[in-house]
């Protein structure tokens, strides 16, 4: 992919985005159940574990097993690094924050992406992907409402944390594809949330119910499904251009909420995403325009 990748490309890479937040929706859904019986750390490490047979299969069927070991370790361990702390971090975000509060600081992480996209990537970052970004997180913060009282807590600032790890890890995660397969970078980033994950819920393990592992494979195969599509969205498409899109789970959100536990959305809720879904049509239309 070069710096100035072409329409279709990027075409792609959203296509791709929009599916794996879909994905990672529906795994958020069965987290937030599960959560509220084991300790999340656990949970974390379940969905790792339950997703590695899957993903064994997909290396297998790609026939890249032997590539596994032929990896830029440097990247991979940085990038689990990233995941688990993130996920402590966002955790303990969360220990003091409301959801509303911490989901809007954690949607900077598109605009952090598109910021590291230019020096580190070397893509070109044109004036309509920051309006896209803008708009995105202007609806962000329309549809949630946050409290600025909890933006300089130390939950607040943890959570900013977490998603600069995210962010950083989607941007080592774009440089990755340059040298690595797609199954590979699925596989390490697997393996190493279930053990980091795994090693840091050990102490406090709890033994999972009969009636609950149905949930725990839904979680592995939405965590399977939603980490390869985002890893061919960043393969395909430029960050700057696929990161916006994170923004689509606000509407995963509001239909999830509504479906599973019958909360309906304000006028609020319904604006702000209305403001998210305009800025990815305007950047959908002026990448093809473009192409």
């Amino acid at each position: 992919m070069t710096p100035t990748a072409p329409a279709h490309g990027n075409l792609h890479g959203v296509l791709a985005m929009l599916a794996a937040v879909g994905c990672f929706s529906f795994m958020d859904a069965l987290l937030k159940t599960l959560a509220g019986h084991y300790p999340v750390m656990q949970v974390a490490a379940l969905r790792g574990l339950a997703a590695l047979p899957l993903v064994v299969g997909y290396v297998l069927w790609k026939r890249q097993g032997r590539t596994l070991l032929r990896v830029r370790w440097g990247l991979h361990l940085l990038r689990g690094v990233l995941v688990v702390t993130m996920l402590a971090l966002f955790t303990y975000g969360l220990q003091s924050l409301g959801l509303a509060e911490a989901y809007t600081l954690f949607f900077i992480a598109p605009l952090l992406i598109t910021a590291l996209s230019a020096p580190v990537l070397g893509e070109r970052v044109r004036p309509r992907h920051w309006v896209a970004i803008g708009l995105g997180l202007l609806g962000v913060l329309v549809a949630l409402r946050p409290d600025e009282r909890a933006m300089m807590t130390l939950g607040g600032l943890a959570v900013l944390a977490a998603a600069a790890c995210y962010a950083v890890s989607a941007v080592a995660g774009r440089v990755l594809t340059r040298s690595d397969s797609s199954a590979t970078i699925v596989f390490w980033t697997t393996t190493m949330l279930a053990a980091g994950a795994g090693v840091l819920a050990l102490p406090g393990w709890v033994g999972v119910a009969p009636a609950h592992w149905p949930l725990v494979a839904g979680l592995a195969v939405a965590g399977f499904l939603g980490q390869a599509a985002i890893t061919e969205a960043f393969r395909h498409g430029q960050a700057a251009v696929v990161a916006p899109f994170e923004y689509t789970a606000l509407a995963w959100g509001v239909g999830l909420d509504w479906l599973l536990w019958h909360s309906l959305p304000d006028g609020a809720t319904l604006a702000g995403g209305a403001i998210i879904i305009a800025s990815g049509i305007y950047l959908v239309r002026s990448e093809r325009r473009q192409g």
